[in-house]
């Protein structure tokens, strides 16, 4: 029988406007149905490095650390790095599955063709911040709960990008090639080198993350803008010296850095293309540690090749993983990484304590933190509209 919970959000969900049909509903609620569950894990594999800490919890071999605590409890727990390709582990067990956890990390592309597949999916979980990687109308549509671990990886993902604006800046990747080559050109180095002090770094969304920069790039005293669909208060402008630009294509052109920090949406993709990277400041530097799909991947290489973008660097591809073949991997004066800025320990430590809660509520029948609900009851979060 299903908890009291669950029938007032199917109630509620039947007299909404927002849902798909009645009979979605009631096949997929929101909290768990009683008895023994089949819960999906899509992570990296680890090899040889998953037994060197602990605490390395987001692996495919570690699992989130839950596997113990899931199984004791009489749920069955499937955990895998393969989910490409119609014959891959992960669609093995689509049809039969009640819950699906995912990170952005090694992205499980969660498709409305898959959606439909899945007859006793309930609840996608992304262990991390970004669930874009899931066709959240389609999910919405189903009946399905999305939600993600909020705020589990800001801090890591801003320190990431404040290292990646001074790489930049700096021009540290051609000095330390030059060291592994056994080279030494310093003219070849500080030639295209600059201090932070002075610059104008602007950054595109100021969500957790880049209040979480702007704050951090404030003993550096450079002049920091910021565009959002929502101005910060008062205090936030005053400790940081932050600025608020409401226009985008009027803030581009001041920006002697620009930050990506906007979530992957049907507005926001590939809203970097040819057109306004022309408006940016010739020799403009770019950090992008939210989506690769932001970007024009294209007209990314095209403005590096020209030198009209003098530096780009980020961890974020489109698709991941990269391929051998992705021409971000050979154009000039990049910083790129495989998508880690995310997943340090002390983030994987949050991420998977935040997924763990998540699954003990539904379990029990509870609501989520409602920061963590990216679709709930037919609707998206306000950052996904």
């Amino acid at each position: 029988m299903a908890t009291k919970g669950a029938i007032v959000s199917a109630a509620k969900a039947l007299a909404s406007p927002r849902s798909s049909s009645a009979s979605t509903f009631f096949s997929r609620q929101l909290h768990a149905t009683p008895g023994s569950k089949k819960i999906v894990g899509v992570f990296y594999k680890a090899n040889e490095y998953a037994k060197l800490n602990p605490n390395f919890l987001g692996c495919e071999e570690n699992a989130l650390g839950i596997r113990e605590w899931l199984e004791s409890q009489g749920h069955k727990y499937i955990v895998t790095d393969d989910k490409e390709g119609p014959n891959c582990e992960l669609e093995k067990h689509i049809e039969d599955m009640h819950v699906l956890i995912t990170t952005p990390f090694h992205p499980a592309y969660v498709t409305a063709e898959r959606i439909k597949k899945a007859k006793n999916l309930q609840l996608l979980l992304t262990a991390g911040i970004g669930s874009d990687h899931i066709d959240l109308k389609a999910a919405a549509a189903a009946g399905l709960t999305v939600a993600e671990v909020t705020g589990s990886n800001t801090v890591s993902v801003a320190e990431d990008e404040l290292m990646r604006i001074l790489i930049l800046v700096r021009n540290f990747v051609p000095g330390y090639q030059q060291v592994v080559n056994g080279e030494w050109k310093v003219a070849a180095i500080s030639h295209r080198a600059y201090d932070l002090e002075g610059k104008t770094v602007g950054t595109v969304g100021a969500g957790r993350i880049g209040k979480l920069l702007m704050q951090r790039l404030r003993p550096f005293n450079c002049n920091i803008l910021y565009h959002d669909r929502i101005k910060a208060d008062d205090e936030f402008e005053k400790e940081t010296g932050a600025k608020f630009e409401e226009d985008l294509d009027k803030m581009l052109p001041k920006c002697d850095v620009v930050v990506v920090n906007t979530p992957l949406t049907e507005k926001t993709r590939g809203m970097f293309d040819k057109e306004r990277i022309s408006k940016l400041k010739k020799g403009v530097l770019i950090v992008n540690n939210a989506r690769g799909a932001i970007m024009d991947t294209q007209a990314v290489v095209d403005a590096c090749n020209s030198g009209h973008i003098a530096g780009y660097s980020g961890d974020v591809w489109n698709p991941q993983p990269a391929p051998k073949d992705h021409p971000w991997r050979y154009m000039p004066n990049h910083a790129m990484t495989p998508h880690t800025s995310g997943t340090t320990i002390d983030g994987q430590l949050r991420y998977a304590a935040g997924t763990k809660d998540m699954l003990d509520r539904y379990f029990k029948g509870e609501d989520f933190p409602a920061e963590n609900y990216i679709v709930k009851e037919g609707k998206l979060a306000s950052q996904y509209q």
